[in-house]
């Protein structure tokens, strides 16, 4: 007997699931001497977007990633992983600063979008991580992007502007969930099955469009993720500044091209 298919739907669920790994954990089993940097200097510190300084294979980097909760009272302390526009502030103060002092930077990217409320709108969401896009494509540093869960709309994307995209096997990564996609597409949110499956939106259907660049197996995660990140981390420090920008645009302008 054949072995069940995991399908596009299943992956979704797995990559919400509440006993997936976040942020924190990668950052507790894969880094050394981690330190956590707090806020944007211009509003307050966004929890939802976790960022410090840390060492992996002897190499100083600045992590940056998206942080939901495993419990109800951490998501609501998390913003449920959805950042505001200081989170995504304090993430481009941390990369200016990686920039300054030549780390490479690390992004965890776990989220189901930028948060849609009233106060985020009147602080600027849209110019936040137009910005955070506009910066992340011509830092002089490398930058290694991980798709860890759940990488949803203009949340993800904001600090998802990589050298190399990593992505988990079993995460996702989409310009907007499956329900919402079948409530504009289909008006039915009911669709959101199919949804998943018409938006191409796991790690094997984006390697194969050329959005992503390497699956991780999930089999030993944290090993794997680790290895996968100090591996990429040794190709792009070959690179001069020149190229590793020049590579950069080429690399997005070729995947939009080709969607």
């Amino acid at each position: 007997m054949s072995k069940q298919q995991t399908s596009e739907w299943d992956r979704v669920l797995i990559a919400r699931s509440p006993d997936r790994p976040r942020t924190t954990d990668y950052i507790e089993n894969i880094f050394d001497d981690f330190i956590e940097l707090h806020g944007d200097r211009l509003f307050g510190d966004d929890k939802a977007i976790l960022g410090g300084i840390a060492k992996i294979g002897g190499k100083i980097v600045t992590i940056i990633g998206e942080q939901k909760g495993k419990t109800t009272k951490e998501n609501m302390e998390r913003n449920f992983g959805m950042p505001n526009p200081e989170g995504y502030r304090k993430a481009l103060r941390l990369m200016k600063q990686a920039e300054k002092f030549k780390r490479p930077i690390i992004t965890f990217i776990d989220t189901p979008g930028a948060y849609p409320g009233i106060g985020a709108e009147e602080r600027g969401q849209g110019e936040a991580i137009a910005k955070n896009l506009l910066e992340m494509s011509r830092l002089k540093v490398p930058i290694i992007c991980v798709v860890i869960g759940e990488g949803s709309s203009g949340g993800a994307l904001a600090i998802g502007v990589g050298d190399k995209v990593l992505m988990l096997e079993n995460s996702i990564y989409s310009i907007l969930s499956p329900e919402g996609f079948a409530s504009i597409l289909y008006k039915d949110s009911t669709q959101f099955e199919k949804a998943a499956k018409e938006m191409k939106i796991t790690a094997k259907d984006l390697k194969d469009l050329g959005v992503v660049d390497e699956i991780i197996k999930e089999n030993d995660i944290f090993e794997n993720v680790k290895k996968s990140i100090v591996k990429n981390l040794q190709l792009l420090e070959k690179k001069t500044q020149d190229n590793l920008i020049k590579d950069r645009y080429e690399k997005y302008r070729i995947i939009g091209s080709n969607l």
